[in-house]
């Protein structure tokens, strides 16, 4: 449930519907808005949820009874939409915001060539794996704390901030002090003891959507982090597996529209894992933008042939170059900037 308070409600007034939800039993979420103030009725009680008990205290308008599993990330807890800071811009804002590197930090001058390369283009943020899930125990799994040093100094020299993946729950103080961004990746998309950690850490997060997971799925996993009162998360559709073999993956496009409509949490769309080809990232990107993501996160690599992992996905700066002067035009097309 969800008390929606009058506006110009005062503090008092507020500070006493909090003191009633916590007195009841229920952790009292506070959502302010430009114009409404909405707190959220969160966890089990003995006593039950009444909306009359609410509704009548002075100061609010109604109280409204949440149906769906989510509750803190559903578009009613938070109507205009939540607008999380990035690089002096806000992801779930206006503008398309795009985060680009590679996946994953092979050397110093690697990390820091491609950080100029991809800020000349336009990217907002800098991707690279410091520690990386591979499927195979055999395959390269990252440099860990030295790939986040030779990031943090792209950073120094460039200003992109930082969106590196976090795979356990124990690393993330570390990964903390370098990255501005923890990514959550598909195959944690259900680690709730790391969702935890990540929402108690209060550090902005990036989390993908789950291979096999759905809408709710996805939903849900965000909610163990906003329980925590981050409010800094972006939620990642990345695509799916399906029957198909033709790509990688399968993009959901629909899901983008979807999760626009169901949660305030911005979108973020992956066209490179979406399709595991490189060709085929660029007109995804743009479908993407089409379809309402406020976001894109996208491979690159100065040599993908020679890629550690992933080369087959990973844009030349070039092409991230023209991708982005395309994503461009259809922001502009659909009311957006990029």
């Amino acid at each position: 449930m969800i008390v929606v308070m009058e506006q110009g409600a005062t503090a008092k007034q507020i500070s006493d519907v909090i003191t009633r939800i916590e007195a009841d039993g229920y952790k009292a979420h506070l959502s302010q808005g430009k114009e409404r103030t909405i707190i959220g009725l969160v966890g089990d009680s003995p006593t039950p949820k009444r909306e009359q008990n609410y509704s009548v205290m002075p100061g609010v308008d109604k109280a409204v009874r949440i149906t769906e599993p989510y509750k803190l990330a559903n578009r009613s807890f938070q109507p205009d939409g939540t607008k999380v800071p990035l690089n002096g811009s806000m992801m779930g804002g206006n503008k398309i915001l795009v985060i680009a590197g590679p996946c994953a930090v092979e050397s110093r001058e690697q990390i820091i060539e491609t950080a100029c390369a991809v800020k000349e283009a336009g990217a907002t943020a800098l991707r690279g794996g410091a520690y990386k899930p591979r499927t195979s125990p055999y395959s390269f799994q990252g440099f860990g704390e030295d790939a986040l040093k030779w990031m943090a100094e792209a950073r120094e020299i460039t200003g992109l901030p930082i969106v590196t993946e976090v795979m356990d729950h124990n690393l993330v103080p570390l990964i903390c002090e370098y990255a501005d961004v923890l990514q959550i990746g598909a195959r944690n998309m259900q680690n709730f003891t790391l969702l935890n950690a990540v929402g108690e850490s209060q550090h902005t997060v990036l989390l993908k959507r789950g291979m096999s997971s759905t809408v709710q799925d996805l939903l849900m996993a965000a909610e163990y982090i906003l329980q925590h009162g981050n409010t800094r998360v972006m939620l990642c559709e990345r695509g799916i597996r399906t029957f198909e073999t033709e790509t990688r993956n399968t993009s959901d496009i629909n899901a983008i529209p979807a999760l626009k409509k169901l949660t305030h949490l911005p979108v973020v769309f992956d066209p490179s894992h979406a399709t595991g080809k490189w060709e085929y990232v660029e007109p995804l990107a743009l479908a993407g933008i089409a379809a309402g993501a406020d976001g894109l996160i996208v491979e690159v690599h100065m040599e993908p042939d020679k890629a550690v992992s992933d080369g087959r996905q990973s844009l030349k700066p070039d092409g991230f170059k023209q991708m982005m002067e395309r994503v461009r035009r259809v922001a502009e097309a659909v009311g957006r900037d990029a």
